[in-house]
């Protein structure tokens, strides 16, 4: 079938709408169209050239909502009609990763999906006779896509496509990175590096878990009204502060009979190996944690004292905030529907495909929270 898709055909150079071949759904897979699809920044990394596992041609998108059209032979969880949102990080429930119930990384599709191509090692994407890749299992940029079964979350069908795709990356990313990798109790000290979409889903998370100071780093003062209507208690622009950052924050986190300061959380969001650094000894010693969200380039190395882990502080990172994909996304888009948690306000553009670069160019503007395309 014919679709219109935004296609990247090379590393650096604009996404190129227009119309490509796609083959119905094989066994174990669905046939989605898309409603909406959020624009994240790890479809600029990959599109930058900077990602070294990117694959070109490809219809990039990650992050995405729309209705099953069709399945193939063996599928039982979803049928036509049903609302679903794809998933970058599947879920299988068989695979050692899932049973182990220690991760959410499952591993049953993982080679095929990083070669860019459907589980049977093919593409089901073409333009006039070439092959073109999928894109992290997902291929959002297109009004219609073909997921394996386990790719997609089954959610309920009166929230909106056009605020719910974001959950497919950014709001879990961050709330559940709070939630599930941090496991942030109430009464916590937190710092969030980075107030982006990942950074303000974060604060959102931390208010949701009850913590009681968030601190909001961040170098664009037009930040911190967004974070306060998140959650967040205190802001600081480290361009702002006449000093070191690290000794700022610390002094920040002292309160009581505690003087040696720390916060129990740090979140990086930045992609930023230095500030990775920042964040973890911004930790309380002798039990603060650093959650590292944010991707670096490639190559790039994150380094610390030794001392620093020696003294109780941990370094962890996550994906997918930790979450499992058909478990938890059905359940955070109930809490969306239920004002637990906002999406509305970080949905600050909304754009047809022709204008998907428009969305490109609004994010390296700084202009953006997130763009979303509708189709």
């Amino acid at each position: 079938m014919d679709v219109r898709a935004a296609v990247a055909i090379a590393a650096g150079k604009p996404l190129e709408v227009t119309t490509v071949q796609l083959d119905g759904p094989k066994a174990g897979e669905v046939l989605v169209e898309i409603r909406a699809t959020g624009i994240c920044h790890t479809d600029e990394f990959t599109l930058s050239g900077a990602d070294p596992e990117g694959l070109f041609p490809a219809i990039l998108g990650h992050e995405g909502a729309g209705v099953v059209v069709d399945v193939g032979p063996g599928v039982t969880s979803v049928k036509e009609g049903d609302h679903v949102i794809p998933l970058y990080t599947p879920e299988c429930r068989q695979c050692p990763s899932c049973l182990s119930r220690k991760t959410n990384l499952c591993t049953a599709i993982r080679v095929t999906q990083g070669a860019g191509v459907m589980p049977d090692g093919t593409s089901r994407f073409s333009l006039n006779g070439q092959k073109l890749h999928h894109y992290m299992g997902c291929s959002t940029f297109a009004n219609f896509t073909v997921l394996p079964e386990i790719a997609v979350a089954k959610i309920r069908e009166d929230a909106p496509f056009d605020k719910v795709c974001y959950i497919g990356c950014g709001v879990t990313t961050g709330i559940g990175a709070v939630i599930n990798t941090a496991k942030v109790e109430p009464g916590a000290k937190a710092i969030v590096f980075g107030l982006g979409g990942i950074g303000l889903n974060v604060v959102q998370g931390l208010r949701l878990a009850g913590a009681d100071m968030i601190i909001g780093v961040d170098l664009n003062n037009a930040r911190k009204e967004w974070g306060e209507r998140f959650g967040m208690t205190h802001f600081v622009n480290p361009k702002e502060i006449g000093g070191d950052l690290v000794p700022h924050l610390v002094n920040m986190t002292k309160t009581g009979a505690d003087q040696i300061g720390g916060a129990d959380y740090t979140f990086d969001c930045t992609g930023n190996v230095t500030v990775m650094r920042q964040a973890l000894e911004a930790c309380h010693r002798g039990w603060g944690q650093s959650i590292i969200i944010g991707v670096a380039p490639a190559g790039a190395e994150v380094a610390t004292r030794p001392f620093q882990l020696v003294t109780g502080r941990v370094w962890k990172g996550t994906a997918f905030g930790g979450a499992r994909g058909r478990t938890d996304v059905p359940r955070i888009v109930d809490w969306y529907m239920d004002g637990k948690i906002q999406i509305d306000p970080m949905i600050t553009h909304t754009m047809p495909l022709p204008d998907i670069n428009k969305a490109f160019d609004l994010m390296h503007a700084g202009e953006s929270i997130r763009s979303v395309v509708i189709f």
